[in-house]
């Protein structure tokens, strides 16, 4: 199914209509594997605890360096392609293990891996994304490890980064999918 054949309401939505938002957004959505338990909010903390050690290999490992991210850029260091290459051959033998093995999310839930069709716009959108990566030395992940480190010039970054997200909500539907 494509963008074009969902159909969405011009009436804002009221407390009495049914929310077929959720409906939509699934067909179009990336992730199949939102979870359907009901936990609190406290129970994130284990998440944000990861997001931080996370964030401090990526400090340590000199992932968010702008200097770094411009080496790669110019092709004068195998730092970040090593990095990359690496994350991707994890991934690959993450996703051979899951599929395997049945695995399932930390929360118990079954993990669906969905095959995706490939679509030449997603060429634009990854040179687009380079193009921003090379020009700002920052992606979405390192960003808040940037920000972390006292980078403050990267909040302008993660503003551009939520206004192009909202822009592309508002006008996905007349966009090419």
């Amino acid at each position: 199914m494509s963008a074009k054949d969902i159909t969405y309401s011009e009436k804002p939505f009221t407390a009495h209509q049914n929310n077929t938002d959720y409906e939509v957004r699934s067909q179009n959505a990336m992730c199949v594997n939102e979870s359907k338990l009901d936990k609190p909010l406290s129970s994130n903390i284990k998440y944000g605890l990861l997001g931080i050690l996370f964030g401090i290999v990526f400090v340590k490992a000199e992932i968010i360096s702008w200097f770094r991210i411009q080496e790669m850029f110019r092709l004068q260091s195998f730092h970040m392609y090593g990095v990359i290459g690496s994350a991707v051959v994890v991934g690959m033998i993450s996703v051979l293990l899951i599929k395997r093995y049945n695995a399932k999310s930390i929360e118990g839930e079954k993990i669906n891996l969905e095959s995706k069709k490939f679509n030449k716009w997603q060429i634009y959108g990854g040179l687009l994304f380079g193009f921003g990566w090379a020009i700002t030395g920052a992606c979405p992940g390192p960003l808040f490890a940037q920000i972390g480190t006292g980078a403050s010039v990267i909040i302008v970054t993660l503003l551009s980064a939520i206004a192009g997200t909202w822009v592309y909500g508002r006008f996905r539907t007349s966009l090419p999918h």
